[in-house]
């Protein structure tokens, strides 16, 4: 769970059955990505901010709780998001327990609350392989569509985003969320009022800003996967 603060907004997606506006995909050189800004409710928006790379993400292996430190390209491009993320003046800044997380956070120029919900999906057996090699005895096996041996399954996985996205909303402006991959690709489809497998859809790099937001009491996304 994250820590929590003192007022209460309750979290509601649905709603009513609300069609998202994506945001064209960020384009190394090129402004695209974000989305004329009006109509949005700057205080509930969520950044999220994927750690930088690491050992196994550059090698494609699965990482949950496994503690990897940041590479030395990872931790110039954390350094690389002060940029993005400069002139925001966040509410709050939550991030995953993991090192990863953690330091992407400090080097980004923040002191984060620690929240546990935020970590990684838990891959359990898969712990540190990569799909090749799982599909070298399960076959097709994608984590959107089947449950790692031992792991989380997808249901659990939303359940955390729920709560994240909950104590979120209590903040009284924007809220910086650092965390990891499969998990904040679940979290912006939980946003969207979507399953969690739909998160197969929203391609995260490391050491990316990407940010959610209300249009219109529409849950958009406003920005998706600015590369620092």
């Amino acid at each position: 769970m994250c820590p929590p603060v003192a007022c209460l907004t309750k979290y509601n997606a649905s709603g009513g059955r609300n069609v998202p506006f994506l945001a064209e995909p960020h384009q190394p050189g090129k402004p695209g990505g974000v989305v004329a800004n009006y109509g949005f409710t700057m205080s509930c928006e969520l950044w999220l901010i994927r750690h930088g790379e690491t050992e196994w993400s550059l090698s494609g292996q699965h990482t949950s709780r496994t503690d990897l430190p940041l590479l030395a390209e990872g931790e110039r491009r954390a350094r690389a998001l002060r940029e993005i993320l400069a002139g925001t003046n966040f509410a709050r800044v939550l991030s995953s327990p993991l090192r990863r997380a953690v330091d992407t956070a400090r080097l980004a120029g923040f002191h984060p609350e620690t929240c546990a919900d935020l970590r990684e999906w838990q891959y359990g057996d898969y712990e540190g392989l990569t799909s090749a090699q799982i599909r070298q005895s399960a076959p097709d096996w994608s984590i959107w569509t089947s449950t790692p041996p031992h792991g989380e399954t997808a249901g659990e996985v939303a359940a955390r985003a729920d709560r994240v996205i909950a104590e979120a909303l209590r903040a009284s402006g924007p809220v910086a969320l650092f965390g990891h991959g499969h998990m904040l690709r679940v979290l912006a489809a939980r946003w969207l009022d979507l399953p969690p497998q739909y998160g197969r859809f929203f391609s995260l790099s490391t050491a990316s800003v990407s940010v959610l937001a209300i249009e219109n009491a529409t849950h958009v996304i406003r920005l998706w996967n600015r590369v620092a």
